[in-house]
């Protein structure tokens, strides 16, 4: 009953800093004075001189799109060469080599799309330059273009007509000096204080009782870890991520990691509500991603506390931290996946089937369960796009949203980016499983041997970079087969959705009348969530049969595998 209550308060805490954070949130995309105005002001505006960018000026969709992804390679191949030189580079107390080709080439893509699949051990593989200059870097940037992305998208959908998705530069500017920046600083100073070490010294050696020498990494943690979870990027910097007592040493720091996973994704449902002018339509999305969300939770608790008598276990505590126990492993589980975060205070792969199910699921349905930052709103409204045409065919009208009609251009290009996801995980699975090479990959035989696959693929076309522990994702054909499919997950969404707002901003608003379908009401809210489950989740229903399903329910008769 303690975790359900802790449960509460946490949402609790989570839907009022939100909705704060939210409000600050909508003044900086709209040029508007804050509080950190001051600070930040003579910032923004220096570096608009310095790369010669009008903040002032408007972009379209394609215009948006393609700085988006001039800028995103910008940054790919920066930081693949500097994974690839690190070992001639400064900063490397330790004498770390450069990476190897394949291992840079996920890894760089890894970061640039917001997933931060870690096929390696960072301690171990990467020097403080490249954690500093190359992961944290695009930690920072990578969360601020999605960000930017969710602002253009809102705008497209709630915006005047022909006023154009903003400018990217100057979006994503913003989302860092205004918001990334100052709530990392604040996040960061609290791990350091709870025991994260920041720091430039070099790894710490030890002889144990034994007489051994050990090797204690260390390295500046605190910093990465900030940004990590509160751009919902989720890679670590040690090879365990936050189950590491140097990542994540205390329960106080776990809270506010798990706090941080959420909070921004929770701040744009309202700034939707409050860019629309209408704060019941960003109530709407949040009560439907927070039903989803509160549902996996207390499966996944329920999983992992329920006990299970062929296995002889009570609560379930293998592969789990003592000082976290089941219900905050539980509750960081649910938070990391339905975010596209991926970080994890346990290791996923000894969770029971049941949990695991969810876990898929959350990423199966394209991370639109609070999702990742920007990224889990412009999701979500995909599926709005698809719920109100569902709508209209079902009560004969022509389907309208915020009083723009949806029509065969957005519900096309609403399938396309849907039909992204289940192609990247079904066909990418499907071939791997027949792939000696990839299934080398597998260490387990038979029903959670297709988890690990599912969960892979999954994690990566939902730019997650969570994995099951079994999973040898250092092999050069996973590494590149997954950085092909992070950079399906994250493109093909953002480009369709981009062209959605920009067609929907370029047409009149049609006035309210007695036969438009209110889409900030209980009826749209389950509407909603049925089209999540129905087009999300039962697409994947005959395969998650073989995998997760199978093996919960073999477990239900008394059986093993």
């Amino acid at each position: 009953m303690h975790d359900l209550l802790g449960y509460l308060l946490f949402c609790a805490v989570l839907t009022a800093g939100g909705w704060a954070l939210a409000g600050l949130m909508t003044r900086v995309y709209a040029a508007e004075r804050t509080p950190l105005s001051p600070v930040f002001d003579p910032l923004e505006r220096g570096f608009y001189r310095l790369a010669g960018i009008r903040a002032d000026v408007s972009q379209g969709w394609k215009a948006y799109a393609l700085a988006v992804l001039v800028f995103n390679l910008t940054g790919f191949v920066a930081l693949y060469a500097i994974l690839r030189l690190q070992g001639a580079l400064p900063l490397n107390p330790d004498g770390i080599a450069g990476m190897p080709a394949d291992l840079a080439f996920n890894t760089a893509i890894s970061f640039v799309t917001n997933t931060n699949w870690q096929a390696y051990s960072g301690e171990a593989q990467l020097s403080y330059l490249a954690q500093m200059a190359g992961l944290t870097v695009q930690n920072f940037v990578s969360a601020a273009t999605g960000m930017a992305v969710g602002i253009a998208v809102i705008r497209g959908f709630t915006g005047e007509r022909g006023a154009g998705l903003g400018n990217f530069w100057a979006d994503m500017t913003r989302s860092v000096l205004y918001v990334l920046m100052p709530l990392s600083v604040v996040v960061a100073l609290v791990l350091a204080v709870q025991g994260v070490p920041q720091t430039l010294l070099g790894a710490v050696h030890a002889t144990t009782v034994e007489g051994a020498d050990q090797v204690i990494a260390r390295g500046p943690a605190a910093a990465q870890i900030a940004i990590k979870q509160l751009g919902t990027n989720g890679g670590g910097f040690f090879g365990v991520n936050s189950a590491h007592p140097f990542e994540n040493p205390t329960v106080l720091s776990n809270m506010v990691q798990c706090l941080s996973i959420l909070l921004i994704p929770v701040a744009f449902c309202f700034v939707f509500g409050r860019m629309a002018q209408d704060r019941r339509q960003g109530w709407a999305i949040f009560a439907a991603m927070g039903v989803m969300f509160v549902l996996g939770l207390v499966v996944i608790w329920w999983g992992e506390t329920g006990g299970t008598a062929v296995l002889g276990l009570g609560t379930n505590m293998e592969g789990k931290e003592q000082r976290f126990g089941a219900g905050l492993s539980a509750l960081w589980a649910a938070a990391t996946t339905a975010a596209s975060n991926g970080s994890v205070n346990a290791m996923h792969d000894s969770f029971m089937p049941l949990s695991g199910l969810v876990e898929m699921v959350n990423m199966m349905i394209g991370e639109v369960v609070f999702g990742g930052v920007g990224a889990g709103l412009y999701g979500m409204l995909l599926y709005v796009v698809l719920a109100v045409f569902l709508a209209g065919l079902m009560v004969g009208r022509t389907p309208e949203y915020l009083g723009r009609k949806i029509e065969a251009r957005e519900v096309t290009l609403a399938m396309l980016a849907f039909l992204s996801m289940p192609f990247g995980i079904l066909a990418g699975g499907a071939i791997s499983a027949s792939v000696p090479a990839a299934l080398a990959s597998v260490q387990e035989a038979g029903p959670h041997g297709l988890s690990e696959i599912l969960y892979a693929y999954s994690s990566a076309i939902g730019n997650n970079g969570s994995a099951f522990g079994g999973f040898g994702a250092a092999t050069q054909w996973q590494t590149t087969t997954l950085g092909l499919l992070m950079l399906l997950g994250r493109y093909a969404i953002i480009v369709p959705m981009l062209s959605i707002a920009g067609s929907l901003g370029a047409k009149q608003r049609a006035a309210v009348t007695s036969g438009t379908f209110p889409t900030h009401g209980p009826l749209f809210v389950t509407l909603l969530i049925l089209t999540v489950a129905i087009l999300g989740a039962l697409t994947f229903f005959p395969v998650l049969a073989l995998g997760p399903i199978a093996e919960q329910t073999a477990l239900a008769a008394g059986h093993s595998f």
